[in-house]
């Protein structure tokens, strides 16, 4: 009786190749191109993206992503911060790096810090700025000031100091919080700041990131509490620069204040939500934020008219 010769196995994928080698996972025969290392033996392409789609991704303490290491939105805030100064030096002819405020340190107006500073206004009549351009302000609607106030710096000192504190507290924040949560710490409280003023500063025509700068370290000091960090080399530079706010002329002592105060809540929010129902307190809480500083907002706006 006669015994026919065995089969050799062949790539499930590619059926010339012989192989004895298996995926672990289905015992599919695979050849050395479609192997896929595993934590133990072999996998094939298919169970290796089925495994990928069916793992949980990884969450930090806080809830962010893995692409928060990567400090993308840090970046692209640095980029646009020192884009827009570049079209204010552009908007004022060269002029604006310097040569103003702190003994000439600071830069000066431009026409593009004209047209978007933080800047209440007169609700009688428009107002009318150095250069003769001709600005209505936030209480005669134009409500954008309220965040392009964020971009704009005067003088390429202002711009370096909150760059830097930027880059250095903006990686980690980002990293810990992953890239939609940090830009809405950010954002709000950089629009946090820009409420203060229009509060208690509404006249002054401010500019500068420094609102959402103190927001950041608000919410850093919070975060390393919550995670049970030393917060000794965070507390005296958050202090220092408080006292920096109030002994500098000059400088927006509601725009640094307000936007610290959005940020300790919005830090409060993200650090002590609940695991259990973590995205959902936190997207409800910042979002009440927010709200919040619409309505304030409308209510100084209705102040002012009146």
């Amino acid at each position: 009786m006669s015994q026919s010769p065995p089969t050799v196995p062949v790539c499930y994928r590619h059926p010339g190749r012989e192989t004895y080698i298996r995926c672990t996972r289905c015992d599919r025969p695979i050849c050395p191109e479609c192997m896929r290392d595993a934590s133990v033996g072999h996998q094939c392409p298919e169970c290796v993206a089925e495994g990928r789609r069916t793992q949980r991704p990884v969450r930090t303490a806080f809830g962010g992503g893995a692409a928060g290491q990567r400090g993308l939105v840090t970046k692209t805030l640095l980029g646009l911060n020192v884009l827009v100064m570049i079209l204010s030096v552009i908007s004022g002819g060269g002029e604006g790096l310097a040569g103003g405020g702190w003994g000439g340190l600071l830069g000066g107006y431009t026409p593009l810090i004209g047209w978007g500073a933080n800047y209440g206004g007169d609700p009688e009549l428009a107002t009318r700025l150095s250069d003769g351009t001709i600005v209505g302000g936030i209480v005669q609607g134009e409500y954008y000031r309220m965040v392009t106030a964020l971009f704009l710096h005067y003088g390429v000192l202002h711009l370096l100091m909150n760059m830097w504190a930027l880059w250095v507290l903006g990686r980690n924040l980002e990293a810990a919080l992953g890239p939609l949560r940090f830009l809405g710490l950010y954002l709000l409280s950089g629009l946090g700041g820009s409420v203060a003023v229009y509060y208690f500063a509404p006249n002054a025509l401010t500019a500068g990131a420094s609102g959402a700068i103190f927001g950041l370290f608000a919410a850093l000091f919070l975060l390393l509490r919550r995670m049970g960090r030393d917060t000794s080399a965070v507390l005296p530079v958050i202090i220092i620069n408080i006292v920096f706010t109030f002994a500098v002329p000059g400088i927006s002592i509601a725009g640094h204040l307000g936007g610290m105060v959005v940020g300790a809540l919005v830090g409060t929010i993200l650090a002590y939500a609940p695991r259990e129902h973590r995205n959902l307190v936190q997207g409800v809480g910042m979002g009440a934020i927010f709200l919040l500083l619409i309505a304030l907002t409308i209510m100084r706006t209705a102040m002012l008219s009146i």
